[in-house]
């Protein structure tokens, strides 16, 4: 059965709409959401960047049945694995058997924020890897000690800990890192780049039959004009390539890389307008590639006629 879920944007929106979103996209029939975890947005016109995890407090609490993933944290420079195994141990037990850890390398735009040199991404993928096998040891209770080759933890214990685990699901999209998701993960997360090359990679090293979750980014308008002008200013980052969105250190950074894409390449990328049939589209060409899970970004500031669109037109198509 594929599920589809709601993607909350920290970036573009700040916590008390964050928790009113995931209340009014419960209500609309979304199973599943995921937050972002940033530090920054990508770019100052987002304007917004709040801490995710006081956030899914505020979710914890207004909703019953929808269930939340980070989307993704990383665990590895900006915040240390130790503190993460706190933090969703906390969030699984305000919100029992409803809370995934979706966890990655993350950005540079993000992680270096406290002088840390940006490592090279099979060296992020490690660390991850590591970050990984601590949160796990953690969540096993009792005082741990733990001297890894990137990070030591000595006699700490987590002593709020869930009836339930949560799952940990990696992000991944390139084949390196999908293999690590495949042997350390419970489940796979790609944001669109190589997505189904990267799925395959995760399905042969471990992640046969575990879920598999693909975020795409739409944006809604009253026309398609509007749509396509709403995405160009707010995510131009969807017509970015490779690496960009791993290795630049400031939003003033992804601005002047905006300046050389053009309306028509973000929207080459994001269906836009009223009509659901390419967002219908978008959502099964996922599928036909083997994801169940696909989380629908609404890109720009009209999240409640989006979810009154999705609740009308585009849900009912994949139930």
């Amino acid at each position: 059965m594929v599920e589809i879920g709601y993607k909350l944007a920290s970036e573009e929106h700040g916590p008390r709409d964050l928790v009113c979103a995931a209340r009014q996209a419960e209500d609309a029939g979304f199973p599943f959401a995921m937050i972002s975890d940033h530090y920054h947005p990508w770019i100052d016109r987002e304007g917004q960047s709040p801490f995710v995890w006081a956030a899914i407090g505020g979710i914890s609490q207004v909703t019953a049945d929808l269930k939340l993933a980070t989307g993704v944290t990383c665990p590895t420079m900006r915040i240390h694995p130790a503190i993460i195994a706190q933090a969703a141990a906390t969030a699984a037990a305000m919100m029992p058997g409803r809370f995934m850890l979706g966890l990655g390398t993350g950005e540079n735009l993000n992680e270096h924020i406290l002088g840390e040199r940006w490592p090279p991404a099979p060296v992020r993928t490690e660390m991850l890897e590591e970050a990984v096998d601590i949160i796990r040891t953690l969540w096993q209770g009792g005082m741990k000690t733990y001297y890894g080759y990137f990070y030591t933890v000595e006699n700490a214990q987590v002593y709020t800990l869930p009836e339930e685990l949560p799952p940990i699901c990696i992000a991944a999209e390139g084949p390196i890192s999908a293999s690590a998701a495949g042997r350390i993960g419970d489940g796979f997360i790609n944001a669109g780049t190589e997505a189904e090359k990267s799925l395959i990679a995760f399905r042969k090293t471990g992640g046969e039959g575990k879920p598999a979750y693909l975020e795409i980014s739409v944006c809604w308008g009253e026309t398609e004009e509007t749509a396509r002008r709403t995405a160009y200013e707010q995510w131009p980052i969807a017509a970015n390539t490779g690496e960009m969105n791993r290795i630049l250190p400031t939003p003033a950074h992804y601005e002047q890389i905006a300046r050389m894409a053009t309306e028509e390449d973000v929207a080459a990328h994001v269906p836009c307008g009223p009509d659901p049939e390419p967002v219908i589209k978008k959502i099964a060409d996922g599928i036909g590639k083997g994801f169940d899970h696909i989380c629908i970004h609404q890109i720009g500031p009209q999240q409640q006629e989006f979810l009154a669109f999705a609740q009308e037109k585009i849900l009912p198509h994949f139930t």
